[in-house]
């Protein structure tokens, strides 16, 4: 923007200078002197250098102003033309060269469509939770949620997710996880048919505003999907009729602080035992064979190897994470297994 306003200036000064000396100056095609927009002409193809000859200086200071005057503003503009687009051209190739050894190294990573609130929350809790922020690449349309995510460290890609190009663009078809939280539902649902289109195996979490739209969007390959408006509304209703059952509920929510609620794998140690043998965490939750089951299924009365176990436990500190997660990582699947990094 600044070079084209000293562009603009540079060329409004030497059409002034011819203006004002006009009578210095000759038409030599239609004879009939030179008006402003004669000046202006003669401004324009002098300073690119065109110089058609039509209008000269005539008169000796005349061509002593255009020696020292203005042929040291058609060299400061040309200068100014060539810079910019040499800057173009290498920023251009410089991002091109960066987006495509990204796109060559990134694998397994986790992309968030939408950066307002949500999506932010949600970054922000996988890096609590030890996600390394280097493989979360968001996707959003707003320039302001490109220039947050930047300033949060996470790489960004400006566009609508909807196309299928941009999600290529993000390689989608590599990625582990997909959150989708966009403002509407109609919008996360064809973004979610796209995702699922091109990656069958990522694990799609969506959130959704509509709770008559939560089958939809399950329909449409979402392997979790979470109503925003329906789950405020029933805190709210929580902490009404119990202040002390919304405070839990708040807590479990937010990392970082009293409880929170995280998946993991059982360790060899745990393998045959109850689950309310467990005293350093609170098993509420067993998933086997990709089954949710509640702690006291009978079904999981014994601990087996394979196992995930959704336990409630105390938030770690900041930078802090429990060494059963650092050991064990979780591992999404769909349709088969996907091995970390």
């Amino acid at each position: 923007m600044l070079r084209a306003l000293i562009g603009v200036g540079l060329l409004a000064i030497t059409t002034l200078l011819v203006w004002f000396d006009r009578e210095s100056y000759s038409d030599n095609t239609n004879g009939d002197g030179v008006n402003f927009i004669d000046a202006l002409y003669y401004a324009t193809v002098t300073v690119t250098t065109t110089g058609y000859g039509d209008i000269t200086p005539v008169s000796a200071h005349a061509r002593v102003i255009n020696a020292l005057i203005i042929t040291p503003l058609r060299i400061v503009f040309l200068v100014l033309l060539v810079g910019t687009t040499l800057e173009v051209l290498a920023t251009e190739g410089r991002r091109a060269l960066i987006d495509a050894h990204w796109r060559k190294r990134m694998r397994n990573h986790i992309v968030v469509v939408g950066y307002g609130t949500k999506g932010r929350t949600a970054v922000s809790t996988l890096a609590r939770n030890g996600r390394d922020i280097s493989k979360v690449v968001v996707i959003d349309a707003r320039p302001t949620a490109i220039a947050d995510a930047n300033l949060d460290g996470v790489a960004a890609i400006e566009g609508d997710a909807t196309r299928r190009e941009l999600l290529r663009r993000a390689e989608i078809a590599k990625a582990r996880e997909v959150i989708i939280t966009l403002d509407r539902d109609d919008s996360a649902i064809l973004v979610t048919l796209t995702v699922r289109q091109l990656n069958p195996r990522a694990h799609v979490v969506v959130a959704v505003r509509e709770d008559q739209n939560v089958s939809l969007l399950r329909q449409s390959g979402a392997d979790s999907v979470v109503t925003s408006s329906d789950m405020v509304g029933r805190l709210l209703g929580m902490s009404a009729v119990s202040p002390n059952i919304g405070t839990t509920l708040e807590d479990l929510l937010t990392s970082g602080d009293g409880l929170e609620i995280s998946e993991r794998q059982v360790t060899p140690d745990e393998v045959g035992r109850n689950p309310s043998e467990i005293t350093e965490e609170r098993v509420i939750a067993v998933v086997r064979n990709k089954t949710l089951r509640r702690y006291f299924d009978p079904t999981v009365a014994k601990l087996e190897p394979g196992d995930e176990l959704v336990v409630v436990r105390r938030s770690a500190g900041p930078g802090e994470r429990p060494a059963r997660d650092r050991e064990i990582p979780i591992r999404y699947e769909r349709g088969g297994a996907l091995d970390d990094d």
